[in-house]
């Protein structure tokens, strides 16, 4: 498939990210450009990946084929009333703003392509996972070019229904910070046990990414792991009968229950 030519409304982060995944699968910088209001931004992005920057949105669409909406959720909607009117038929829109859904894009661009994404932030490490919704308007290409570009930072899974937008968000959009507080919340414990904080911090840290590439790269799933490391009245079983007498399973859904619930009240907000 051809790479098609993308153009990123907002020049942020994220969209930083995605371009430099971009052009690290060998993306030519002639098919990527962005706009943004802050020059500063517009250097920055324009020098580090060598492509064109545009002061006005409207400018960067031209020629685009798939148009990706990275700025704040804040300002979606004056962003897209002002784009409207200068969107072509054929021209995809991704949007990967949290709690904008497909139906508020459309009432604010009209009837269009639309694929909408929740990424999360270890995308900014090319590390990332993403959730990826099409509206019925998105051609069998146009999916195959939404999922290129966030396949550019990571894993890139389809969603049958919109809704489960929330349940991604739930789980893997604001899922690092779950994990970071575990790590807090066992450095700060290994701090009490007498180790030093950095050497806590450490072992804490490379325990983390161990266990992960462990079961990224296991055949089998993650309770089957943890029952081959937890030997019969050793010390890791002691340690997760506490957790679970603490009741860890039932808070771990009540918290990831809580996210979807303000996924889905954010998405209710924001489209008005």
């Amino acid at each position: 498939m051809t790479a098609p030519r993308i153009a990123f409304i907002g020049a942020g982060n994220m969209a930083a990210s995605l371009i430099g995944g971009l052009r690290a699968q060998g993306v030519d910088a002639s098919a990527i450009c962005a706009s943004d209001h802050g020059a500063e931004q517009r250097a920055k992005i324009s020098t580090e990946h060598g492509i064109q920057t545009f002061a006005a949105n409207a400018e960067a669409i031209v020629d685009a084929d798939v148009i990706v909406l990275a700025v704040k959720p804040q300002v979606m909607k004056a962003v897209c009333l002002d784009l409207a009117a200068h969107i072509g038929a054929n021209q995809l829109i991704v949007s990967i703003a949290a709690g904008i859904t497909c139906a508020s894009l459309e009432s604010w661009l009209g009837p269009r392509a639309i694929v909408r994404c929740m990424p999360n932030t270890p995308a900014l490490l090319r590390q990332g996972v993403s959730g990826l919704y099409a509206n019925q308007q998105v051609s069998a290409t146009q999916r195959q070019q939404a999922e290129q570009l966030l396949s550019a930072v990571g894993l890139a899974l389809w969603l049958e229904q919109e809704q489960q937008i929330d349940a991604v968000t739930a789980v893997s959009g604001s899922g690092p910070a779950y994990f970071f507080l575990l790590i807090e919340a066992m450095t700060a414990a290994g701090e009490k046990l007498g180790l030093p904080r950095d050497t806590a911090a450490q072992l804490t840290l490379h325990t983390a990414l161990g266990a992960a590439r462990m079961a990224v790269a296991s055949e089998v799933d993650a309770a089957e792991l943890r029952r081959r490391v937890t030997s019969p009245a050793g010390t890791t079983e002691a340690a997760i009968n506490s957790f679970q007498a603490g009741g860890f399973e039932a808070l771990v859904e009540q918290a990831l229950n809580a996210a979807a619930r303000r996924s889905a009240e954010l998405a209710e907000q924001l489209g008005k």
